[in-house]
């Protein structure tokens, strides 16, 4: 377990897990009235939730899979990183990917948080890469 130091200027509960073995919390819309998304349209909504995150994590902003199946939401930057030294409000950016408005209400489950380790690289400029049965070959090139 990690302890994340938040501050929830929301009007509703901290994120919670939705069953024992979920991977991540939702997000919930803080918005003064029901937001229409057009197709194609996006809007960087607001949680209301500030965190502070331990060196050598982040928090992942992902799509709800309900979301994306009923309505055609998604997460446009998906996974949207939080930065460890990030002190500002959470934002999600919803995009509408279906072909009718969308309504999105106050309070509404909008995404989910996962938090994720991460290791920061050291570059080691060599001459040459080793050799690998799939060597350059780039997407789709491992087979179907």
């Amino acid at each position: 377990m990690s302890k994340v130091n938040i501050i929830n200027r929301s009007p509703y509960p901290l994120p919670e897990y939705q069953t024992e073995n979920s991977a991540g919390l939702d997000l919930r819309a803080v918005l003064d009235e029901t937001l229409e998304l057009k197709p194609l349209e996006r809007s960087l909504i607001k949680t209301g939730l500030f965190m502070a995150l331990e060196p050598g994590t982040e928090a992942q902003v992902r799509p709800r899979s309900g979301l994306a199946l009923k309505k055609g939401l998604s997460v446009l930057n998906s996974p949207g990183t939080i930065d460890a030294d990030y002190r500002g409000e959470v934002g999600v950016i919803l995009v509408n990917l279906s072909n009718e408005n969308v309504l999105i209400e106050p309070g509404e489950r909008i995404a989910q948080l996962v938090l994720a380790r991460y290791e920061n690289i050291v570059w080691n400029e060599v001459d040459e890469l080793d050799e690998t049965q799939r060597g350059s070959g780039g997407f789709g090139s491992t087979g179907s």
